[in-house]
């Protein structure tokens, strides 16, 4: 019999071409799925849903199950090309320049859920289209605690599809700017509010970048926890992805969120950030281990004293 994970993660599996000012590296391993996985992995064990074409390399799926990382829910699909993307980080290291996307088997990107996924106690909906991220929510156990990302394509173009995710998970995670955009709202307080009284989730985490995260709960909690100073930011991407890593990998060590340890969580996410900045794509991840997460945790709680 198949082992169940702790987190079932939905989401993109990428190739992507990446210029910052530290050089440009081609072919890179990404995808929100691949950042979150490899995040989440150092304290979960986590079952991945993803599509690539027959083009991605051997390379990286040895490398995302020698993390540990179960792929009986990767779909190759023979004769056809793997979603890849490339930008650039040369304006602002905060903001990509996209100059090109190509979806390719992406773009009809159907999540296969093997059985013993859908057992498992923790879902991440990476940022895939809203009505595939409702149809792996209504295929998971109803006790499954279920996070979901979004992006302002999809505020834009399928907001009523999205506002039934909202309506369907216990956690909304989203960045300022994605909020802002959201409620059309310029406060973000102001508008971190507003999301808590339509949809009523436990929790939504709002990602502020180098600024930090804000914690909205039920009841008026709030709470702000700091980033971690990092001088070296090499490559961006997949940060957002890697912080909900870290979030989700904590709770499936601990369990559902609760006023008392979503700080804590979010440090972990926030860590798990602030180590993928500093190489191009998972190269961060390459020399990790939870030993030194940990310590980078308790440098976050030290800051908030």
């Amino acid at each position: 019999m198949s082992k169940i994970p702790d987190i079932t993660a939905v989401g993109s599996m990428a190739l992507d071409t990446v210029t910052t000012h530290y050089g440009t590296h081609e072919n890179c391993l990404g995808g929100s799925a691949v950042y979150f996985s490899m995040s989440a992995s150092f304290q979960a064990k986590v079952g991945l849903i993803g599509v690539v074409g027959d083009d991605f390399p051997k390379a990286h799926v040895e490398l995302l199950k020698n993390h540990g990382i179960d792929l009986d829910g990767l779909e190759v699909v023979k004769g056809a090309k793997t979603f890849r993307w490339s930008g650039s980080y040369l304006n602002d290291v905060n903001a990509a320049d996209t100059h090109c996307t190509m979806l390719n088997v992406f773009a009809t990107f159907e999540p296969k859920i093997p059985e013993n996924y859908k057992k498992a106690k923790t879902l991440f909906l990476a940022n895939i289209l809203p009505s595939l991220q409702m149809k792996v929510i209504e295929e998971m156990g109803p006790d499954c605690y279920k996070v979901c990302d979004t992006m302002n394509f999809y505020i834009n173009s399928a907001r009523p599809e999205l506002e039934r995710v909202f309506e369907n998970v216990n956690v909304i995670v989203m960045n300022d700017g994605e909020i802002k955009m959201f409620t059309d709202q310029a406060n973000l307080i102001r508008a971190g509010r507003l999301v808590m009284e339509k949809f009523y989730p436990e929790y939504l985490i709002v990602k502020k970048g180098e600024h930090g995260s804000l914690v909205f709960g039920r009841g008026g909690f709030m709470k702000a926890i700091p980033a971690f100073p990092t001088e070296k930011v090499v490559d961006p991407t997949g940060a957002g992805d890697s912080f909900a890593g870290g979030v989700l990998g904590f709770i499936a060590r601990n369990g559902r969120l609760n006023n008392e340890n979503v700080a804590e969580a979010v440090r972990y996410g926030t860590a798990m950030g602030s180590f993928l900045v500093t190489g191009f794509s998972i190269d961060g991840f390459m020399d990790l281990t939870l030993a030194k997460i940990e310590e980078r945790v308790e440098a976050l709680r030290n800051l908030s004293k």
